[in-house]
């Protein structure tokens, strides 16, 4: 539970290498005796990710795409005690054309970016009911709002997570539990790399300290920068022969 200043006991971060999961961590500011749990399939990253975090950092392995194991891998953690955040950062991104010529790719993204929250964070929710308190972080993305044909399966598993998370946070109200939903623009960083940066591109620091002012704050969506939330706004009233010939 939350100490008397607000400072978190128990962090789980799931997708425990993510930039920007490692980046939220490092902006909470937490106290240095915070255990952090990071989640993840590469144990060798998961190990070099904790050395850069001040916190008391562990590490339990956790693949997004294997369902049937995420009711264990929570009840396991939540088994040693009480998770005050939850951080849901888990993702890949694969080339359009790539997917297209490879639709067992596409299964492995979706699963990845969506369905494997979906199965983790209801475990979660019941976890963080029980206890009475907790906020779960969704890392969404401004593709959610209306996908492209230049990223259409990567932007249909962000819209889906998006629309899980929103309707997640209703049925958490009352509970003591929150979601804090978090839609960055593109982000510079190891999943980009090599791509040309789309207008109010952003960083993983930029995001991560966005998102820990957010939970300060009690905020239940963030946008990464705070314009993006007008172009979005934009996109969505976008005629669609308009829409048809956007290239990024």
């Amino acid at each position: 539970m939350l100490d008397a200043l607000g400072q978190p006991g128990r962090v789980l971060l799931l997708g425990g290498t993510s930039e920007i999961g490692t980046e939220i961590l490092a902006a909470l500011g937490a106290r240095p005796e915070t255990e952090v749990i990071l989640a993840g399939r590469d144990q060798q990253r998961l190990t070099a990710a904790g050395k850069a975090l001040e916190y008391q950092v562990r590490t339990v392995a956790y693949d997004a795409t294997a369902l049937d194991t995420h009711e264990g891998v929570i009840g396991r953690v939540f088994d040693a005690g009480d998770v005050d955040i939850v951080i849901s950062a888990a993702g890949i991104l694969i080339p359009q054309e790539t997917l297209e010529r490879d639709p067992r790719q596409a299964g492995l993204l979706v699963d990845t970016n969506f369905t494997g929250h979906v199965t983790t964070l209801l475990a979660v929710a019941a976890r963080m009911r029980a206890q009475g308190h907790g906020v779960i972080v969704v890392l969404s993305s401004v593709a959610a709002v209306r996908p492209r044909k230049a990223n259409l399966v990567y932007g249909a598993a962000k819209a889906g997570l998006d629309a899980f998370a929103r309707g997640l946070a209703d049925s958490l109200r009352g509970t003591g539990v929150r979601v804090l939903l978090v839609r960055p623009g593109f982000v510079t960083g190891r999943m980009t790399g090599g791509m040309t940066p789309a207008p109010l591109a952003t960083t993983p620091a930029a995001v991560g300290a966005a998102t820990a002012a957010a939970l300060a704050t009690g905020a239940s969506t963030v946008w990464v920068p705070r314009p993006l939330a007008v172009l979005a706004a934009a996109m969505r009233l976008a005629p669609r022969p308009i829409w048809r010939r956007m290239s990024r």
